[in-house]
C-alpha cells in the first residue's frame, strides 16, 4: 500500500512538474516581452556568437529570456542560420518571430539619394556616414582594375600618366538606392553601374561614334555639363558649346575640371589654380580632361549624347543660376561686362577669353 501511494505520489508530482513546465514554455513561447510595442534597432555583427546574440535581444527587451531562446534555435536546427545585420524589431514580438525574422534576414532597409554631381569622394563620405559601407574600403574597390575590368565600361589604362589613377568616376549612377547597413562595397558599386546601363542604354558607344567621340569621352563630357549648368534646359546648349569647341580645338576653359585637380580645395578658385598645370585644367591643356569629374545625372548625360545645334562657343552666369551663350568673342565679351564685370564679380574673363 505504501509503494502505491508513493508511486501514484511520484506521478502526480511529475505530472505537475510537466504541467508547470508546458506552462512555463507556452508563457515564455507565446507571449512578448512586454504588452506595449517599443521599436528597437538592433545592429549585429558578422561572426557574433547565438549566446551573445540572445543576451543582446534579452538586454534590449526583445526576448524574455536568452536561454529559452537559444534552446528554441538549437531544437529547430537554426543556429546556424541567423544572419548578421541591421534589424528593426518592437518589443511585442514573439520569440518565433524574432527568431524567424534573423533567419530570413529581414534587414533594415535605408532610402540613399546620390546627388547629380557628386564626386566618388563625395559618395564614398555619404555611404560612410550613413554606416552603409566603410569609406576607404568603398574607394579601394571603386579603384581596383579588376572589378573595373569586370564591369565593363572602358579600358583601365588612362595613358602614361601617373598622377592619374583609374577608377569608377563617373558610373555610380546619381539615384536613390534601398540599402542596407555594413554593405558590401562591390555590390553597392555593382548596384549602381547597373542602374547607369540601365538609364543610358545599351546604344551609348554607338550615340558618342555618331558624334566622334568614344563612349568614354561622352561620359566625362558629361560629368562636365553636370556641374556647368543645373538647368535642364540648358544642358544641350552648355553640351554644344563643348562640342563646337573641341571640334575648333579650342580649350574648353572649365573651371569645375580645374577645381577637380586641385587637391583640398577651398571654395575659392583664384587665378593661380587656373595657371597650374594639371591634368584637368583644361585652361592649359587641349581637348578633355583625362577622367569624368563627377557622376552625370541623366539629362547631362542625354545632353552629350544629343547637343542642340547652334554655334555657340561660349557662356556666362546670369548670376540667378543661368547662363547667356554667345557665339563670338564679342558678343561674350558685352555678356561678361553685363552679367559679372559691372556687378564686381571676379571672373576667369579677366584674363582669359573664357566661355564663363
Amino acid at each position: 500500500m505504501g509503494r502505491l501511494l508513493q508511486h501514484k505520489f511520484y506521478l502526480v508530482s511529475l505530472g505537475l512538474l510537466l504541467l508547470i513546465l508546458s506552462f512555463s514554455f507556452c508563457w515564455l513561447l507565446l507571449r512578448p516581452p512586454l504588452e506595449s510595442s517599443v521599436r528597437k534597432v538592433l545592429f549585429i555583427k558578422k561572426g557574433t556568437s547565438l549566446t551573445n546574440i540572445s543576451a543582446m535581444l534579452e538586454r534590449e527587451g526583445i526576448i524574455r529570456n536568452r536561454h529559452f531562446f537559444v534552446g528554441v534555435t538549437f531544437l529547430l536546427g537554426k543556429r546556424g542560420a541567423i544572419k548578421a545585420g541591421e534589424y528593426d524589431f518592437h518589443t511585442r514580438m514573439l520569440p518565433l518571430e524574432v527568431l524567424n525574422t534573423l533567419v530570413k534576414g529581414q534587414v533594415k532597409r535605408h532610402l540613399v539619394t546620390v546627388v547629380e554631381g557628386y564626386t566618388l569622394s563625395q559618395i564614398a563620405q555619404l555611404f560612410n556616414d550613413l554606416n552603409i559601407v566603410d569609406r576607404q574600403a568603398f574607394l579601394e574597390k571603386a579603384t581596383s582594375p579588376v572589378l573595373i575590368t569586370s564591369l565593363g565600361l572602358f579600358p583601365t589604362q588612362n595613358g602614361t600618366d601617373s598622377r592619374i589613377k583609374t577608377s569608377i568616376e563617373g558610373y555610380l549612377f546619381p539615384e536613390t538606392y534601398n540599402l542596407i547597413r555594413d554593405m558590401d562595397p562591390e555590390e553597392v558599386i555593382r548596384i549602381m553601374v547597373s542602374q547607369f546601363k540601365k538609364v543610358i542604354g545599351s546604344d551609348l558607344a554607338a550615340k558618342a561614334s555618331h558624334l566622334g567621340i568614344t563612349q568614354r569621352e561622352a561620359v566625362i563630357l558629361a560629368s562636365i555639363i553636370e556641374k556647368e549648368t543645373s538647368l535642364p534646359q540648358e544642358k544641350p546648349l552648355a553640351s554644344a558649346v563643348f562640342h563646337n569647341r573641341l571640334k575648333k580645338k579650342i580649350p574648353l576653359q572649365s573651371d569645375p575640371t580645374v577645381i577637380y585637380g586641385i587637391k583640398d580645395f577651398d571654395g575659392n578658385l583664384t587665378k593661380e589654380h587656373l595657371l597650374t598645370p594639371t591634368p584637368y585644367n583644361t585652361y592649359l591643356i587641349g581637348g578633355l580632361p583625362p577622367t569624368p569629374i563627377c557622376s552625370p545625372g541623366k539629362d547631362s548625360l542625354l545632353a552629350a549624347l544629343a547637343p542642340a545645334p547652334v554655334p555657340y562657343l561660349y557662356f556666362v552666369s546670369r548670376n540667378d543660376g543661368s547662363h547667356h551663350f554667345s557665339s563670338d568673342i564679342e558678343e561674350h565679351h558685352r555678356a561678361v561686362w553685363k552679367y559679372q564685370k559691372r556687378s564686381g564679380k571676379r571672373i576667369s574673363s579677366d584674363y582669359t577669353d573664357s566661355k564663363k
